[in-house]
């Protein structure tokens, strides 16, 4: 994958876990995964993690208090929705147009600016869905 940026190490190594992870992780998690680097402490991972999404590279889903490493190379500069699947954990990163102008609608009527945003809708993948059928 292509950085427009160039990452500390410790970004580096923290962004790597999420990309091979696939899946969300917390900062707990990834601290695990990366054992044998030089990040030892919670506190050197979210100092990643908050660049990281600064950047734009990762998203934090809220409701698992997890990260995912970005769909689209940190380029999707609107707001980004998923969709979590509650039985197995799939996560599905989609950008939708119409949920952007939604948002900034109601944002310029209400005189709010949004610093991030990140829509999540839970339920069950076609997978899943297809089990309970």
């Amino acid at each position: 994958m292509l950085i427009e940026r160039v990452l500390t190490a410790n970004q580096q190594v923290v962004f790597d876990a999420l990309l091979k992870a696939r899946t969300p992780l917390s900062a707990y998690a990834i601290l695990e995964r990366i054992e044998g680097h030089r990040i030892k402490a919670p506190l050197q991972v979210y100092r990643a993690l908050e660049k990281l999404l600064d950047y734009g590279l990762v998203h934090r889903l809220e409701s698992l208090n997890a990260f995912i490493a970005c769909e689209h190379g940190g380029r999707c500069r609107q707001p980004v929705a998923f969709a979590i699947c509650d039985k197995c954990g799939q996560v599905a990163e989609f950008l939708e147009p119409s949920v952007e102008r939604g948002l900034e609608r109601w944002s310029k009527g209400h005189a709010f600016k949004a610093q991030r945003v990140t829509v999540e809708m839970r339920g069950l993948c076609e997978t899943c869905n297809g089990d309970v059928q």
